[in-house]
């Protein structure tokens, strides 16, 4: 119960990878809130059915709800311990063709959003000397991209840039800032890319992927959980401003096509 006794706040976490850290946080011990945009939160802890986790509908563009939001929950429960930000969005869509609209979405949900999270929790985390910030970033951007994904990449690289200078700031507060940079993991986001890709054979696209992955799958969202609840544990205590991988092996080829 590695979690146990701590406070946990989540971004979209009613479904994804956010599921996936709220499940396994809650299997080891923590006290989960959940911040989500999507109606499916309302279902989600009603699925959950569990004592130690509550939630919030919220855009996380809008910085002053997210300030009232953790004024709330340290009312409440006294503290924040851990913040992961997860929140974020892709649609895949050519530079040339991309719209202001689609760009302007990822960059303040994805930049934006997640620093209006950390800005409204950084200071509760000052003052109690403690805490655990873990960004979801990707491989996706800092490491590889794909057609179509020039605004998500963009912003995935952003976060790690965050991340580092957050580290920097926060380390003589007692506050680790590490990012997760995850592969293709089986989630709704997944399945959009896919459908954007394919709209008439989706499934198609996600044997595709999973052909090119060393480990000949998609990763779960209770394996990314394990890797977060890792960074937000004190089993991470000396680590900070580092991008953690989480990917099957899938940057690991340098070809597809060269060797035995």
């Amino acid at each position: 119960m590695k979690l146990e006794g701590k406070v946990a706040v989540v971004t979209g976490g009613a479904m994804g990878n956010g599921l996936g850290i709220v499940k396994v946080f809650l299997k080891y011990g923590a006290d989960v809130v959940i911040v989500d945009y999507s109606d499916q939160i309302s279902k989600t802890i009603q699925e959950l059915n569990h004592p130690k986790v509550t939630g919030y509908k919220a855009d996380i563009r809008d910085a002053a709800m997210l300030q009232g939001i953790v004024k709330d929950v340290i009312a409440k429960k006294g503290k924040i311990d851990i913040l992961v930000n997860n929140a974020g969005i892709a649609k895949l869509e050519k530079f040339v063709d991309m719209s202001d609209e689609v760009r302007n979405a990822h960059f303040d949900i994805n930049i934006s959003g997640t620093w209006n999270m950390t800005k409204a929790v950084v200071p509760t985390m000052i003052e109690k000397k403690y805490g655990k910030i873990v960004n979801l970033s990707s491989v996706t951007g800092p490491m590889v991209a794909d057609s179509g994904e020039v605004a998500y990449a963009t912003t995935k690289a952003a976060l790690i840039g965050f991340t580092k200078g957050l580290a920097m700031e926060l380390v003589d507060h007692h506050i680790n800032v590490n990012a997760i940079m995850p592969g293709y993991i089986m989630t709704p986001m997944v399945e959009g890319i896919a459908k954007d890709s394919n709209q008439s054979d989706p499934s198609s696209v996600i044997q595709g992927i999973a052909n090119g992955i060393p480990m000949k799958r998609l990763g779960t969202i209770e394996e990314l959980g394990e890797l977060a609840a890792f960074l937000a544990s004190d089993e991470s205590t000396y680590i900070t401003g580092q991008g953690i991988v989480i990917d099957g092996g899938s940057t690991l080829p340098e070809t597809m096509s060269v060797g035995a």
